[in-house]
């Protein structure tokens, strides 16, 4: 975690459990942006509702080349149209995905958001799609940078 540049509004606390008392020891994003700079050196990013973490990276990471992007809620969205909701926590709990996590990890927290992010990822391209490519929707990765 780190600290934000601005205090955490109580609308926030409420949506992600997060206080300001929770932050207060944690470092600044500058502190920390190298090692998220090389966390991201990959050939695609998995998130969920990754429109809102690339907001904030493409502000915070001046320069940062943005990979090919699979948005795990869209995709949730398209290849599973029966579901009811599809928050993270919701497909977690339908699909069973945080199974088998620590006891420590938690919801809205980086550990356990990626983990099951990256296990609903996993799940979409080899049960409900078959492939990554089914993913990108017949498009070449040439094609297609950001999966929204």
């Amino acid at each position: 975690m780190v600290r934000p540049e601005n205090p955490i509004s109580r609308f926030a606390t409420r949506v992600h459990g997060l206080s300001n008392d929770d932050v207060t020891a944690c470092p600044v994003f500058e502190d920390v942006s190298a090692q998220v700079m090389a966390a991201l050196d990959a050939d695609a990013v998995v998130a969920h509702h990754a429109q809102v973490d690339l907001a904030v990276l493409r502000r915070k990471l001046a320069g940062w080349v943005v990979p090919e992007v699979f948005d795990t809620l869209a995709l949730a969205r398209r290849l599973m149209p029966d579901l009811e909701r599809y928050r993270l926590g919701d497909l977690a709990a339908a699909l069973g995905l945080a199974g088998g996590l620590s006891g420590g990890l938690v919801p809205h927290r980086a550990t356990y958001d990626a983990l099951v992010a990256a296990r609903l990822f996993v799940r979409l391209a080899a049960a409900e799609a078959g492939s990554v490519e089914v993913l990108r929707g017949g498009r070449s990765e040439e094609e297609v940078q950001t999966l929204f």
